[in-house]
């Protein structure tokens, strides 16, 4: 054998032990949401972790997390078809243009009150009847140092369910080689606006049943209380010697059916946290560990609050992914956020942008296992 033929099988033998560290990530189509095409983009690690993506809602269709052995599951819940995501309660979906409650329906801002549609009983849920997980955003994939990239944007008009201005909204996910799931928000508007922009996955480090078994911390001395309709008070409350303290690792269930008023109003967890971190650095919020499998989850985020929701009224109506009938309690949320109801609450902190200015945060999902 020549020296240069020994030479070409060596550089072959090296290339195939090492592989190029991400795969390109892969397009599909995915139905159709009214005569707009839907599409599916799946981006994959150097792990083999995957996440898809769907356009409808700029939703995190799946994402495959290893347990301690190594063996991958998809843990968050979703559907199989675009119909089934229209009749979803939000599965995955970027939620806004203000994530969350307003109460009533309305606020006051520069001296105008905006009305919006009421979708939440007397109240205002997740930026209203068209909200951004109930249209087709546009994405565009992104070289990025960090990891496999996929940017989606998305232009609400002056005045679209009942907001004063035309927002640009944008979504970067990056998938990292950490098992990491980046999400860069940002956002620029023409008029003086109110912005709160989410994520709402519903997340079950199982991969399958109740959730009530993972443990919790939350890192937050506080949490806003509610009002009959979920509707923060104003009150920032101290969550020691009560059912809302996540300060030390509790198991979910714990004392979720405990006839604590505040867990009596929400059928369960559906608050949100004051953070202790943050203070524009990204911080740990919450860490979720599931004990049969060992996964990890910790939620990063430089956002004031996060919204931890049991998956209350999931009822079992919906067929998800391989079939699952996804009962109460099958999947929980942990939604990084400014409050619910700031723009009627002067003393909680402001989701006022102004011309000129860029709407900016970053959440992000870490997995991993012990």
């Amino acid at each position: 054998m020549s020296y240069l033929t020994t030479m070409f099988l060596g550089l072959v033998l090296i290339s195939n032990m090492n592989p190029q560290k991400n795969t390109p990530i892969k397009k599909e189509p995915f139905g159709k949401a009214g005569d707009q095409p839907v599409e599916m983009y799946t981006l994959t690690n150097a792990n083999a972790v995957e996440v898809k993506i769907i356009t409808y809602g700029a939703r995190v269709a799946s994402l495959t997390a290893p347990d301690r052995n190594g063996k991958l599951a998809d843990v968050v819940l979703g559907c199989e078809t675009v119909d089934c995501y229209i009749n979803d309660p939000y599965f995955g979906a970027i939620v806004g243009r203000y994530a969350n409650r307003i109460g009533k329906g309305r606020f006051w801002l520069n001296g105008k009150e905006y009305t919006l549609p009421k979708n939440d009983g007397e109240n205002t849920l997740h930026g209203g009847i068209r909200n951004f997980s109930r249209v087709v955003w546009t994405a565009t994939e992104v070289k990025s140092s960090g990891g496999v990239a996929l940017s989606l944007s998305y232009l609400s008009k002056d005045g679209e369910e009942g907001f004063p201005g035309t927002l640009s909204a944008t979504v970067l996910y990056t998938l990292t080689d950490k098992n990491e799931l980046r999400i860069d928000y940002t956002a620029t508007t023409d008029k003086t606006t109110v912005v709160n922009l989410s994520g709402h996955s519903y997340f079950n480090l199982a991969g399958e049943g109740s959730i009530l078994n993972h443990v919790m911390t939350i890192n937050a001395g506080r949490f806003t209380p509610v009002d009959s309709g979920l509707i923060p008070t104003g009150e920032l409350r101290s969550v020691k010697g009560t059912p809302m303290d996540f300060t030390t690792p509790t198991r979910i269930g714990a004392r979720i059916d405990d006839p604590y008023e505040q867990l009596v109003l929400g059928k369960g967890y559906d608050h949100n946290w004051v953070l202790d971190g943050g203070g524009g650095k990204l911080a740990v919020a919450a860490r979720v560990s599931e004990p049969t499998t060992g996964r990890v989850l910790e939620v990063y985020t430089a956002e004031p609050g996060i919204q931890f929701y049991t998956g209350n009224f999931l009822d079992g109506s919906i067929k998800g992914k391989g079939g699952q009938v996804y009962q109460k309690r099958f999947g929980f949320c942990l939604e990084t956020q400014h409050f619910p109801d700031s723009p009627n609450k002067p003393s909680f902190p402001s989701t006022v942008l102004q011309p000129g200015k860029t709407y900016k945060t970053t959440t992000v999902y870490k997995f991993s296992a012990t």
